[in-house]
């Protein structure tokens, strides 16, 4: 494997998961009350709990391409010099 390679997986592995976040962030907000009564069919919870969840969820989800995409994404850009 090379580092040319696993600097475009991570590259693409990034932008993925960062799609991914928007798309969540975007149906939390726009479309939170089909989000809300979708879950409401399996989980009986109160409306400040399903935005504590979702905010947790996102705030995990972006912690994890922080630290497993971005963060070797820059320090493998850094070894190859830069360019």
């Amino acid at each position: 494997m090379t580092s040319d390679f696993l600097f475009h997986f991570l590259l693409w592995s990034l932008a993925f998961n960062c799609f991914m976040l928007f798309v969540w962030f975007f149906l939390f907000v726009f479309a939170r009350h089909w989000l809300r009564d979708m879950h409401a069919r399996c989980f009986q919870m109160s409306d400040a709990t399903f935005d504590a969840i979702h905010y947790g969820g996102m705030a995990v989800y972006k912690i994890g391409v922080l630290l497993f995409n971005l963060a070797p994404l820059v320090a493998l850009y850094f070894m190859r010099g830069g360019n």
